[in-house]
């Protein structure tokens, strides 16, 4: 059984001829993949150390499982679907939302672990029906709506929990954070979250030694005295040793709040496959399937320990871009280095030691990031919101989401904010698409940016499935 993890020697193995590309199934030679391997993981540093940060989970047993998940995913994919599994941003207001209303970590890692059970039989149902089965359920108007809400849904905990713990430093942070991503070039604005991360880090640092103690709130919320940057976890962290484990608990209003990310993290999977395809040259539609599965599965072997659920990372598909190197082997490497980094607690503690300041200016710009790439689904979809049947439902649902409207159906149950948006922007759109008239229908749907080649009878594993 071929795995994908057999390479051939790429030229000499040492620099591309200009104009070459080294293909998923070459390498470079085993130091300069190394390298390459080190740099992957540079590049998801930032999101992938901020996300279990955010959640409140463990950044060592992110990273680990990280690790873990970008080995299953290549192996699913047997080596023709280069990319490396972070920690997702997706689920940072939704752990916000579980954490408010009284749930744990437990609660936390058992809705994600749900989401990743539904993502892998989403993946299942591609496989055997094609990529048309997810643009009926979620045409791109749906998705991009629901991307956006839990996007802008986040905006609460970076001016209530961030932003005021030291507004000044959030502030620069921002700025500097802003200038790297539009200023700097190639892989380096590819990290522009890590080096805000090094910026708030030295900045807060300084002004420790400069001004003093902040009088402001801390972490819990508690206007305090305090110390902007306090490192004393990281001196009594040990330099090896196994992150903290956990197992999931199970609650149905947690999990109720956390499904709806689902759509995102089929929607960020399908981008992420049809840009690696266009990339590397290769038609990876009968891979997209598989490759929803492989992030369920991923997911779910993360949360079940305690850690964080996992997706695609753009910003190591952006460091394949910049260096045309395409090979699965560096993205082993990548994956190596995350499970020894892992095994490291002091560096963990380190990462934990961000400053809130420092989350609030980085936030700021990530939350609306994530939020805006609904709006770009529905661009690169020609979504015409002119149309009353694709407003009404995004305006009705989005408005919901980042409101946080809630519902109560009984003295236990209820709906809100993301959960309750979600829902309103699915059922709302199909069931006005029922009692339209023609002419608001009569424009065929496009599809969204990773769902856009097939033939209409859907992917080479529907057709197999089908015959």
């Amino acid at each position: 059984m071929d795995l994908g993890v057999r390479w051939k020697l790429h030229g000499d193995g040492r620099t591309p001829a200009p104009g070459a590309v080294v293909r998923p199934d070459e390498r470079l030679s085993w130091p300069r993949t190394a390298g390459l391997g080190a740099q992957h993981v540079v590049a998801m540093f930032g999101a992938s150390f901020v996300a279990p940060v955010l959640m409140g989970l463990d950044p060592n047993l992110a990273i680990m499982m990280s690790g873990v998940a970008t080995m299953v995913f290549l192996l699913a994919t047997r080596g023709r679907v280069p990319s490396y599994l972070g920690c997702s941003l997706s689920f940072v207001g939704v752990a916000a939302v579980i954490r408010a209303d009284g749930g744990s970590s437990a609660t936390v890692t058992g809705a994600v672990f749900v989401v990743g059970g539904a993502l892998f039989l989403m993946g299942l149902a591609v496989r055997k029906f094609g990529a048309r089965i997810i643009h009926a359920a979620m045409p791109p108007v749906v998705t991009g709506a629901v991307v956006m809400l839990i996007g802008f849904n986040l905006a609460p905990v970076t001016a209530s929990t961030y932003w005021p713990q030291d507004q000044w430093t959030a502030l620069f942070v921002m700025l500097f954070t802003g200038l790297s991503v539009v200023c700097l070039r190639g892989f380096w604005s590819r990290i522009a979250i890590f080096l805000g991360l090094i910026f708030g880090y030295v900045l807060s640092w300084a002004q420790d030694r400069i001004f003093g103690q902040i009088h402001s709130a801390d972490a819990s919320g508690k206007v305090t005295d305090h110390w902007r940057l306090d490192l004393s976890g990281v001196g009594r962290a040990d330099w090896i040793g196994l992150p903290d484990f956990h197992g999931p608990s199970f609650e149905w209003s947690a999990i109720l709040v956390a499904l709806p990310v689902v759509i995102a993290l089929i929607a960020e999977n399908a981008g992420h496959v049809k840009a690696v395809g266009e990339m590397t040259g290769d038609n990876l539609d009968d891979k997209l399937g598989t490759a929803i599965s492989a992030d369920g599965v991923g997911s779910m072997l993360s949360t079940a320990v305690g850690g964080p659920p996992n997706t695609t990372y753009s910003e190591n598909i952006g460091v394949m871009a910049a260096t045309r190197v395409y090979s699965t082997a560096a993205y082993w490497a990548a994956a190596g280095f995350a499970l020894l980094f892992g095994l490291c607690p002091k560096f963990g503690a380190v990462v934990a030691a961000v400053p809130g300041g420092v989350l609030g200016g980085i936030t700021v710009i990530l939350y609306g990031m994530i939020g805006l790439l609904g709006a770009q689904i529905w661009l690169n979809a020609e979504v015409d919101l002119r149309n009353p049947l694709n407003l009404v439902p995004a305006a009705a649902g989005i408005i919901i989401g980042v409101g946080n409207v809630s519902m109560e159906f009984t003295d236990t149950f209820s709906l809100s904010g993301i959960a309750l948006g979600t829902v309103v922007v699915i059922t709302g759109y199909h069931a006005l698409r029922a009692f339209a008239p023609a002419h608001l229908k009569t424009q065929e749907p496009l599809l969204d940016e990773g769902t856009s080649s097939y033939d209409p009878g859907g992917s080479e594993e529907g057709q197999r499935a089908k015959s």
